[in-house]
């Protein structure tokens, strides 16, 4: 169990960057620039990932970082953002709820699918 959880505390270190990141452009697009939760969560998260991806493959995963694994975490993740944000913005959750939501599901569901998939490693 411990080998499954190794480098969360470096990956968590980083989602706390990342969080202030994302959710301080959520708040800037929704609020200020009144777009919808999905695209202003879509967009936040872009930005925030690019940052957080970089970094934990330095730190936390100690990978190459690559075009294709870049493309396929900002994919996956950025369709749960939408997802959730799309979610959001049909049930009128307040803005709040939708980051906190989000960043929770992301911590634990980026960093499986970030050791597992991304950055996995391969065995020779």
């Amino acid at each position: 169990m411990r080998r499954l959880w190794r480098g969360f505390s470096s990956y968590t270190i980083i989602g706390v960057a990342n969080t202030l990141i994302h959710w301080q452009i959520f708040f800037l697009l929704s609020v200020a620039a009144d777009l919808s939760q999905a695209l202003s969560n879509l967009a936040a998260f872009f930005v925030a990932a690019s940052f957080s991806f970089y970094m934990n493959a330095q730190f936390t995963f100690d990978a190459r970082v690559s075009t294709g694994s870049y493309l396929l975490f900002l994919g996956t993740m950025g369709a749960l953002s939408l997802g959730i944000g799309h979610v959001a913005d049909v049930w009128k959750f307040p803005g709040l709820l939708t980051v906190a939501l989000f960043s929770g599901l992301s911590l634990v569901l980026g960093f499986l699918f970030s050791k597992y998939v991304v950055f996995r490693e391969h065995e020779l």
